[in-house]
C-alpha cells in the first residue's frame, strides 16, 4: 500500500468523523427542550439547555420553546353575520409550556402542537364571534372582550386536551372592513363624538348651574342661621332681662315683706309692752309724775279729793289759783 493511499484514506476516515461529530453534536437554547426521534418513534427523555450529542443519521431532533412562545398569525379572514368579508392583520398568542408535559404534548400533538391546539382553536372561536354579532359590534362595541374571550375559550380546552400549556395572553389587532364601511364607521364616531362632546358639554352647563344654585341655597341657609341665631340671641337677652326683673321684684318684695313683718313685730311688741305697762299701779304712778311734773298750784275745798282714786268731781274754777 502506498504512502498516498494511506494518506487519502485517513483523509476519508478523518472527514467522515468530522461530519459524523458534526452531526451528533447540537446546541440547544436557553427556554427549550429538545425532544428526540430515532427510526421516527419519540424518545421520553428530553434534554435542556447546552450542548448534547446523539447518534448521526438515525437520531434527529426538535428544539421547543417551553418559557412563553411567541406565535402570531397574520391575515385571518371571517366573514360576519351581516355578509362583510373582514380580516384580522395580526393575532399574536403568548403561551407557556411546562417541561414535564413537553413529551406528551409532542406525542398526541407533533412539535407544532401550536398549530393544532391554539390557531385552529382561535380561528374556531372568531369565526363563531364573527357570524352572531353585527359589523358594528365586532369593529366598535365588542372588540375589547375579543382578547379576553379567546383566552378563556382556549385555557377551557387546553385544560383538557393539553395539560400543562397555558396561554399567558393573547392579542388581536383591529379587523379590516372595507374602505367604503371604515368611512361611514368613521363619520359615524366622529357624530358619536360632536354629541358626546354636545352631551357632555350640556352636563357641565347643567352642573355649574346646579352648584350656582346649591351655592345660592347654601348662603340663603346661612342668613337664615345667621338671623335665626341673631333672633334666638334677643330672645335670650330678653329672657334674661325678664328674670333679673323677676328676681329683682322677688328681692325688693321680700325686703318690703321682711320690713313690713319687722314694723308690725315692733308694733305688735310695742303694743304688748304697753298692754303690760298698763296696770293700776304704773297708771298711779304716772298720775303722780303727771302732777308734781305740772307747775300750777290749786287752792280749794276739792283739792284732796283729785286724788283720791275713782274721784270723777271737777276742779271748781273759783278753788284755784295760779301762782307764778
Amino acid at each position: 500500500m502506498t504512502m498516498p493511499y494511506v494518506g487519502a484514506l485517513f483523509g476519508t476516515i478523518a472527514g467522515v468523523m468530522a461530519i459524523m461529530l458534526h452531526s451528533s453534536i447540537h446546541k440547544i437554547e436557553e427556554g427549550h427542550l429538545a425532544v428526540y426521534y430515532r427510526g421516527g418513534a419519540l424518545l421520553t427523555t428530553p434534554n435542556g439547555p447546552g450542548y448534547h450529542i446523539m447518534l448521526p443519521f438515525i437520531t434527529t431532533y426538535r428544539a421547543v420553546q417551553v418559557n412563553f412562545p411567541f406565535s402570531p398569525q397574520t391575515n385571518v379572514y371571517f366573514l360576519h353575520s351581516g355578509g362583510v368579508m373582514i380580516y384580522f392583520d395580526r393575532i399574536e398568542v403568548v403561551n407557556m409550556l411546562v417541561p414535564l408535559a413537553v413529551v406528551d404534548i409532542v406525542r398526541n400533538y407533533t412539535a407544532d402542537y401550536d398549530k393544532t391546539l391554539i390557531f385552529n382553536k382561535i380561528h374556531h372561536e372568531l369565526n363563531q364571534f364573527c357570524s352572531v354579532h353585527t359589523l358594528q359590534e365586532v369593529y366598535i362595541e365588542l372588540f375589547d372582550i375579543i382578547d379576553e374571550n379567546l383566552k378563556t375559550a382556549l385555557q377551557k380546552d387546553l385544560n383538557v386536551m393539553a395539560p400543562g400549556l397555558t396561554i399567558q395572553a393573547v392579542r388581536v389587532t383591529k379587523p379590516k372592513i372595507p374602505e367604503a364601511i371604515r368611512r361611514n364607521f368613521e363619520l359615524m364616531e366622529a357624530e358619536k363624538t360632536r354629541l358626546l362632546i354636545t352631551a357632555q358639554t350640556q352636563k357641565v352647563v347643567e352642573k355649574e348651574a346646579e352648584t350656582e344654585r346649591k351655592k345660592a341655597i347654601i348662603e340663603a341657609q346661612k342668613v337664615a342661621q345667621v338671623a335665626e341665631i341673631q333672633f334666638q340671641q334677643k330672645v335670650m337677652e330678653k329672657e334674661t332681662e325678664k328674670r333679673i326683673s323677676e328676681i329683682e321684684d322677688a328681692a325688693f318684695l321680700a325686703r318690703e315683706k321682711a320690713k313690713a313683718d319687722a314694723e308690725y313685730y315692733t308694733a305688735a311688741k310695742f303694743a304688748e309692752a304697753n298692754r303690760l305697762k298698763l296696770t293700776p299701779e304704773y297708771l298711779e304712778l304716772m298720775k303722780y309724775q303727771a302732777i308734781a311734773a305740772n307747775s300750777k298750784i290749786y287752792f280749794g275745798q276739792d283739792i284732796p279729793n283729785m286724788f283720791v282714786e275713782g274721784s270723777n268731781s271737777p276742779l271748781k274754777p273759783n278753788a284755784e289759783q295760779d301762782l307764778l
